[in-house]
């Protein structure tokens, strides 16, 4: 399996770090933000991945060319921002005709990515793609999923007043094949993932809860947050792994 990392945001609202910093290299806990992505897909065994670039793109090809990580990483570079679906469709021979994992990479999240990749192998007949979600606290500012009986995404409702609950897209997925043919048929270059192409695989979704921890870094208190959320998170989960006759699971 390949991963796109979608790092070409302009971070506009973590201005007036992101004037100078990419959105993608902004730091929490002392470590870049595209450092956790990469280390989640590495332990995984993902090997080859794409990040396209916009906003300052020069500092994350430096950082990127002096990563330890063991993965074969592309990067390109996008003029015009694509969109999520477009810039899939742009890229589509890098993968190969197979299934990709799609991470935005101003998210920081800690999960079991090879749990998220076996929910997508293991998905029944029809599905085409698999969401991971998680709970949020600001469902008004979310994409809110709802799901049915066998946990398929049966309704979403994008950013909107009255949500009907707080299980939300992480807008981290894997998608099959078809899920290009269904952006092809929109036959558009500029492609937004959330209001296009989700509404068209209602049924066709399921999901990988992520009861970690995930937090979108879009704001300067989102940021502030996050820096404190995941040194708590990552202490904790290192108690347990030390206590005796744990298994360490992740």
């Amino acid at each position: 399996m390949r991963a796109l990392l979608l790092a070409a945001g302009l971070g506009t609202r973590l201005r007036p770090l992101t004037n100078e910093v990419p959105k993608c290299l902004v730091p929490i806990v002392g470590r870049p933000l595209l450092d956790y992505w990469l280390e989640l897909l590495s332990d995984a065994g993902v090997r080859d991945v794409l990040i396209n670039l916009h906003h300052l793109p020069g500092p994350v090809v430096r950082h990127l060319a002096n990563s330890t990580f063991p993965l074969n990483v592309e990067t390109v570079y996008e003029e015009e921002l694509l969109g999520t679906g477009g810039t899939l469709l742009k890229n589509e021979r890098f993968f190969a005709g197979g299934p990709v994992m799609v991470i935005h990479a101003d998210n920081l999240s800690l999960f079991d990515i090879g749990a998220f990749i076996r929910t997508f192998e293991e998905r029944r007949k029809g599905i085409d793609m698999t969401m991971m979600t998680f709970r949020t606290d600001a469902p008004q500012s979310c994409g809110i999923v709802e799901i049915d009986a066998e946990g398929t995404v049966a309704g979403f409702h994008e950013k909107i007043a009255s949500p009907p609950g707080n299980l939300a897209n992480g807008a981290v997925y894997i998608v099959a094949p078809p899920v290009f043919e269904e952006m092809r048929r929109l036959d558009k270059s500029v492609v937004d993932f959330s209001t296009e192409v989700i509404p068209r695989l209602l049924g066709r979704i399921n999901i990988f809860e992520n009861d970690v921890y995930h937090r979108d870094i879009g704001t300067t208190e989102s940021l502030r947050l996050a820096q404190t959320e995941y040194a708590a998170v990552t202490a904790a989960r290192s108690q347990v792994t030390r206590r005796p006759g744990s298994g360490g699971a992740p």
